[in-house]
């Protein structure tokens, strides 16, 4: 992929400057519906309204439960980051339904309930990255598992706002490693697919809302090796999550033309929009390439200027057992001027949820 570079990370900005107004304990965000963010500890989902003052009143949604074993290690923090427990991903449909996954499971809550079904059981890995859905609410996941043999991976669908999955699209073998994200555009009404991992599997995919066309657009490096993908109004903001090679924020406009606009200090797998601006995460992921062992935030309010105004150091314990550090930022449609963030497996703010007044 050849690209321009046309910016650099910036250490202080006069023209974006969050401050963090709040921070929750124990708390993973998870999603968007414009105003209101919903965010789970362990296996019970909560919600609060969120204006731009400090106080947020969280209420209970619903709950999932695991089974008697992850009931009791989702209780502990150490013991929870070692199963994964717990919510990694949600969508809030419009017509009400919210549709999860959790370890091995799609999981759905119907409106006016308070407990959430199994409404599919994964057979290959352990969870989805991402859930996404169309203003329709037909809603989409492809498969993330290890794949050493390079089997065909699924995209998944449902017409029914979760209650029963088809297959909408397969890759077939030896094309892709797995799926990383699947994010929507509602400029464009398509959705944006991320492959990995090596050689012409890493590849940036157009896809129409049936999953009847899926045209390239980016492949063939680890520069197009990407997890996290922003639509705005006028480009695309991908960032890339690679070990072997510097990572990135790039730029692609909507007449196709992709730009440089960011060096990163590690891999990258979460993004997400504030009005205007555009934020990026990166994982303390050790590599020979990415040595920093911080958990970093970088952010941009025109998409030129990049600033990093949060840090985190990884904590002492492993991290192929007890998880990479990482920032989490939500999914989801957000009409507010908060950010959103989820810090995991860091000395200060370990499975902690701050907000942030952009």
């Amino acid at each position: 992929m050849a690209a321009h570079s046309v910016s650099t990370i910036a250490t202080q900005s006069t023209s974006l400057n969050p401050v963090q107004i709040a921070s929750f304990p124990r708390m993973r965000a998870l999603a968007w519906c414009n105003d209101v963010l919903y965010a789970s500890r362990g296996y019970d989902l909560l919600r609060a309204t969120m204006r731009t003052g400090t106080h947020f009143a969280w209420e209970n949604v619903g709950s999932y439960r695991p089974g008697p074993l992850r009931t009791i290690t989702s209780s502990s923090l150490l013991t929870s980051r070692l199963l994964r427990d717990g919510f990694h991903a949600l969508v809030v449909l419009s017509s009400g339904p919210l549709v999860g996954a959790v370890p091995h499971a799609i999981v759905t809550l119907a409106p006016g309930e308070t407990e959430f079904n199994l409404s599919h059981k994964l057979l290959r890995g352990t969870r989805p990255l991402h859930i996404a859905t169309t203003p329709n609410d037909h809603v989409f996941w492809g498969e993330y598992f290890d794949n050493p043999q390079r089997e065909e991976v699924h995209i998944y669908a449902s017409t029914d706002r979760g209650a029963h999955w088809d297959v909408a699209y397969t890759f077939p073998k030896g094309t892709i490693r797995h799926i990383h994200n699947i994010a929507y555009d509602e400029r464009e009404n398509c959705f944006w697919v991320l492959t990995g991992d090596h050689g012409s599997e890493c590849r940036i995919l157009r896809a129409s809302c049936d999953f009847k066309t899926l045209d390239v657009v980016l492949s063939g490096s680890q520069q197009t090796r990407s997890a996290a993908l922003v639509p705005t109004r006028d480009a695309l903001y991908f960032s890339t999550d690679t070990p072997l090679e510097t990572n990135h924020v790039y730029r692609l406009d909507r007449r196709g033309d992709v730009s440089e606009v960011a060096a990163l200090s590690s891999s990258s797998t979460y993004g997400c929009s504030v009005g205007d601006a555009v934020f990026f995460s990166t994982m303390v992921e050790p590599s020979p390439i990415n040595s920093d062992r911080n958990v970093n935030l970088y952010g941009s309010s025109d998409g030129l200027e990049w600033h990093r105004f949060l840090q985190r150091k990884k904590d002492r314990w492993p991290m192929k057992l007890f998880q990479y550090g990482n920032a989490f930022l939500p999914d989801g449609r957000n009409t507010t001027g908060l950010l959103a963030v989820t810090t995991i497996a860091v000395e200060q703010g370990d499975l902690e949820t701050s907000i942030w007044r952009v």
